[in-house]
């Protein structure tokens, strides 16, 4: 099965070395940049950062020498968090601050916070998001509706001020969190939730365009996780193909790390179920949803 999925990805030329091993391998790639310290000297933004996948990756990023710049709601789980990464990575640097990233203005106010205190902001992960979406027409447009606000439009106030950052600074990484539910609409729960997440791939694969089209030095990254199993879905029932939070969040930062533009993860075998979603009949498609 990993020599088919290695096949699948080296498929595309646009795939390096370091993107097939991320992929196949993401213990050991990450192993090999911890050894390197490859964050030295370098910021990482997390938004989302008090929890699931957020804290996931602050953890990694840590211990690969990267600063972090961590912000959420809930304060005092980011201070342990601080306290924790500091601890057991005396090198770097951890700063946190309230976020609540439908508030759009102080979106913008927190990431020049960021950027002015560590003097730079090397990638800035658009993470924090919701999962609570309802069936349309059922009475619920003000959960869809928060849903769509935070998934969506909090997101684009994230994008608009990391890239403000960036340009200011000629470089940096954008990355979005998107979700396997954003590759085609979904019916019950998913519906407003996998539209949310489409909107922000659609919306980092035109950066990305933007980039190219004015030749500026900022790399873009789109992620979709699959079922990875984390504080928001604790006690749910259990999904197809789930990992729990330590292997989702190690897939999710080699690919990160490996410069990707987009990426399934784990990759295997969300790299190959994306491409039967987008062709299946939408009743085929129920019985998986």
């Amino acid at each position: 099965m990993q020599n088919k999925l290695i096949k699948l990805v080296a498929k595309s030329a646009r795939h390096s070395k370091n993107q097939i091993v991320g992929a196949v391998r993401p213990t050991s790639y990450l192993k090999d940049l911890s050894k390197q310290q490859v964050g030295t000297g370098k910021t990482v933004l997390i938004t989302g950062a008090s929890s699931g996948l957020g804290e996931g990756m602050a953890r990694l990023f840590a211990s690969l020498g990267y600063n972090l710049a961590i912000c959420a709601r809930r304060t005092d789980r980011l201070e342990h968090l601080k306290s924790e990464m500091m601890d057991k990575y005396p090198d770097i640097r951890v700063e946190y601050q309230a976020l609540d990233v439908s508030d759009y203005d102080t979106v913008f106010q927190v990431f020049d916070a960021f950027a002015d205190d560590f003097g730079s902001i090397e990638r800035v992960v658009v993470n924090a998001g919701i999962g609570d979406s309802r069936r349309i027409g059922k009475g619920h447009f003000e959960t869809n509706r928060r849903t769509a606000d935070v998934n969506f439009v909090a997101a684009l106030a994230q994008c608009e001020a990391a890239m403000n950052i960036f340009r200011a600074q000629n470089n940096g990484h954008l990355v979005v969190i998107s979700s396997m539910s954003a590759m085609r609409g979904l019916p019950r729960h998913l519906t407003t939730y996998g539209a949310s997440k489409a909107g922000l791939a659609h919306l980092a694969e035109g950066i990305r365009a933007d980039m190219l089209l004015t030749n500026l030095p900022i790399k873009v990254s789109t992620i979709y996780p699959g079922y990875i199993r984390t504080e928001i879905n604790e006690g749910s029932k259990p999904l197809p193909f789930e990992v729990d939070t330590d292997t989702g969040t190690k897939a999710i930062v080699a690919a990160i790390e490996a410069g990707v533009d987009e990426a399934c993860v784990p990759s295997l075998p969300w790299s190959m179920v994306s491409h039967a979603m987008k062709h299946l009949p939408l009743q085929v498609m129920n019985k998986l949803s």
